[in-house]
């Protein structure tokens, strides 16, 4: 249930955004870069239907989107990988979940959720960082009880722990990601990791 991208500008952008002088202008829009590739490849598989056009020559039998999309990011890092969907999917609607992790015990705690419907719909969850899986298991038990069925979870950068533990947890979703990491420190940082994805996005 593991797709890591292998585009080589994934990689390029990937070795920018982990060096710890690249100034946050430079990590948005490197962050941006991934999340176009993650975009196309979380959805490359949706499903369409056939329409009928009018070409400027003739009818044409062409294909569109079967299904609605929705783009949930986890706050407030998740909101980095937002705008690729809004850029290529102009119809996306997008969801918040709130969780906050507690850099001393790991655990995250929930202060906001805002979804719109789900049933029906290809439902993404946006978290660049799959460290422990906590929170990433988390969100998607949420949106399991909002009513998703056909759910992913879009990361940049993944450790085996937090796979394992979204395996473990949600066996039927999808993982994509731009790479799969080494392990956990013991403060449950990914290594070799970024950094703290939120603190470099913003700046703060």
């Amino acid at each position: 249930m593991l797709h890591v991208l292998t585009h080589p500008l994934a990689a390029h952008a990937l070795t920018h955004l982990r060096d710890r002088t690249t100034k946050p202008a430079t990590f948005r829009t490197l962050a941006h870069q991934l999340g176009l590739l993650l975009a196309l490849e979380s959805t490359r598989d949706l499903p369409t239907r056939a329409q009928t056009v009018d070409t400027p020559l003739e009818p044409h039998s062409g294909q569109v989107l079967a299904h609605g999309l929705v783009a949930v990011p986890i706050l407030r890092a998740g909101l980095g990988l937002v705008q690729p969907y809004l850029d290529l999917f102009p119809d996306v609607a997008v969801g918040y979940v709130g969780l906050e992790r507690d850099h001393q015990t790991a655990v995250a705690r929930s202060y906001y959720r805002k979804l719109p419907p789900l049933a029906g719909k290809r439902v993404l969850c946006l978290d660049p960082m799959l460290a422990t899986g906590g929170s990433a298991v988390q969100a998607l038990d949420l949106l399991r009880e909002a009513g998703a069925t056909d759910l992913a979870l879009v990361v940049i950068v993944a450790a085996p722990e937090g796979v394992a533990a979204v395996e473990a947890a949600h066996p039927t979703v999808q993982i994509y990601t731009a790479v799969l990491d080494r392990e956990l420190n013991a403060q449950k940082y990914i290594l070799p990791g970024l950094g703290d994805f939120g603190d470099r996005l913003y700046g703060t």
